[in-house]
């Protein structure tokens, strides 16, 4: 598919941001005041207006090199860096409503749906042009209001652009019921699935991307962070709206698993919804610089963002299928490296591992520079292990721009193991669920899940699979907040690897991770605060449980 540029470069579109952006006596209000140009000019033709809508786009979020990605807040990885938010203040929860993490700024983006929608339809453009053009732009407000409601819990559904002028006080909205926020965003995306096209240029909505958001946030809705009697009929609707997705027929799981996230296979058939990047620009993706082996041939090569975690590393299976605990997995503890399923060597750089030419050395005592740095002073490792996944090594250099690569928000894959694992809820361990996951580990050359497992069994290897195949993809922290683990997972200390020489033997001993502490208080942590400066400026907001 052929990609799209999201943000236009000329002296008119600098032009027209200036009048998109509208002035705002709150973040999460975003009202209009009476004092800018008039931005007539920028309803007038489709092409004005689509400069407008690919502004919103490319507010869409990416991790793909951020410093500190969202896999850093869960157990799956933590920041090589000292003194990052994932560690310093996220991971050891001392944060308040005033300094807390936030989804908060996305109101912006909400506001600029909504004008967008009001300006469209009172426009003289084509119907046909503002069919797609306000379906695409209702789905982007729903994916924006998903990253409110996942993070924050239920918050004020805004649809109309709020003016102080005209409307005084209304303006300011009391938050919704995080039932009421999901129902919201689940209805609009199957309002407008029919809307959207079936295919797309890379990176617009399409059916697919609507139908997905939907399943997913029913999904979350359904776990037992909300799902608190665990009602089938909310799993049955997830997996419902799962099964939609893959009767579309456009979707299949992409060949090569190591390849599909690099800037060559952009848009493959696996990409239902991503967010374009552009190499050799600002919005550049960073990956390759930020996670890879921090040392190579001697010299810096990445940032050390985000190192693996040995808990994650153990739920890599063997190439047999089995977990490392299973006695007859013939996993060697003196060789944890050796007989690992494919996802291992694609995803995770470990002591004695190829990258660039060098082997990667993370031993200790042996001069090595990625030796593992177990008092988080310096930039190697923390755990032991780097990234691979997704890094493609043509880029593996520090602030190298010339990356192209979308980052990829939903794809198939999860979609098959979403189905599995709310249909397993709703129903049990059918032929169905078993059909969905071994989809996804026969493309890695796993052997297909042994028959006869009960619901919680499934269940345990669904969870398995969606933390292993959608390592380093931002999804883990979802997981474990939807189902109410984060207690259990972010309590304590994270863990690497510390190979030692001793008689005359390399020791692989698992110790605590440098900077890898983790504290989570269940009764407020499993929804960040609502921000101070939010409530400062709208007095009908009240805050969540605790923070206060």
């Amino acid at each position: 598919m052929k990609s799209i540029s999201l943000i236009s470069p000329t002296s008119i579109w600098i032009f027209l941001v200036t009048i998109a952006s509208f002035g705002a006596c709150d973040e999460s209000l975003d009202v209009v005041p009476k004092d800018q140009i008039n931005d007539d000019i920028l309803w007038e033709t489709a092409e004005n207006a689509d400069l407008f809508l690919n502004n919103i786009y490319a507010a869409v979020p990416s991790y793909a090199g951020s410093g500190d990605p969202l896999e850093n807040f869960s157990d799956n990885a933590i920041n090589g860096v000292a003194g990052r938010y994932s560690a310093s203040v996220y991971g050891n929860s001392s944060y308040t409503p005033s300094n807390g993490p936030s989804q908060w700024g996305y109101y912006s983006e909400i506001r600029k749906c909504n004008l967008f929608i009001q300006k469209v339809t009172e426009s003289t453009l084509s119907d046909t042009w503002k069919e797609l053009r306000l379906a695409e732009t209702r789905f982007l407000r729903a994916y924006f209001y998903s990253l409110l409601a996942l993070h924050h819990g239920g918050v004020p559904i805004i649809t109309d652009v709020l003016d102080r002028y005209a409307q005084g006080d209304e303006i300011f909205r009391v938050r919704n019921t995080f039932d009421e926020t999901i129902e919201f965003i689940t209805t609009e995306c199957a309002d407008i699935a029919q809307d959207l096209p079936l295919t797309a240029v890379t990176g617009r909505a399409t059916r697919g991307a609507a139908l997905t958001l939907k399943a997913w946030c029913e999904l979350f809705h359904a776990s037992p962070l909300y799902n608190t009697a665990n009602d089938k009929a909310k799993w049955q609707k997830a997996a419902d709206s799962y099964q939609a997705v893959m009767e579309l027929g456009v979707y299949e799981l992409f060949s090569d698993y190591r390849t599909l996230f690099f800037e060559e296979n952009n848009g493959n058939n696996e990409v239902i919804f991503d967010r374009v990047h552009l190499g050799g620009t600002g919005m550049a993706n960073m990956r390759a610089s930020n996670y890879g082996p921090t040392f190579v041939n001697g010299t810096a090569r990445a940032f050390a963002g985000s190192n693996p975690t040995q808990e994650l590393v153990d739920d890599y299976l063997m190439a047999s299928g089995l977990p490392i605990d299973d006695p007859l997995s013939g996993y060697d503890p003196q060789q944890p490296y050796v007989g690992r399923e494919q996802r291992f060597y694609a995803d995770i750089i470990y002591d004695g591992a190829a990258w660039l030419d060098d082997e990667i050395i993370m031993k200790q005592g042996v001069g090595s520079r990625n030796q593992t740095d177990l008092s988080d002073n310096n930039e190697a490792t923390n755990t032991g292990y780097y990234w691979k996944k997704a890094i493609d090594p043509q880029y593996a250099n520090l602030n190298n721009i010339a990356n192209g690569a979308n980052y990829i928000i939903f794809r198939f894959a999860d979609v098959l193991l979403g189905y599995a694992e709310a249909q397993n809820e709703a129903s049990g361990p059918d032929a169905a669920v078993y059909g969905a996951v071994n989809r996804v580990r026969e493309r890695v050359g796993l052997p297909a899940v042994k028959d006869g497992l009960n619901q919680t069994q499934m269940r345990a290897v669904i969870h398995r699979e969606r933390r292993v195949e959608l390592a380093s993809e931002d999804k883990r922290w979802y997981d474990i907040i939807r189902w109410k683990t984060a207690e259990d997972v972010l309590n304590g200390h994270m863990h690497a690897v510390s190979i030692v020489r001793e008689n005359g033997q390399w020791v692989y001993k698992y110790v605590r991770a440098g900077g890898g502490l983790k504290v989570f208080y269940p009764e407020k942590n499993y929804v960040y605060p609502i921000p101070q400066s939010a409530r400062d400026a709208n007095p009908k907001l009240t805050q969540n449980p605790h923070y206060d």
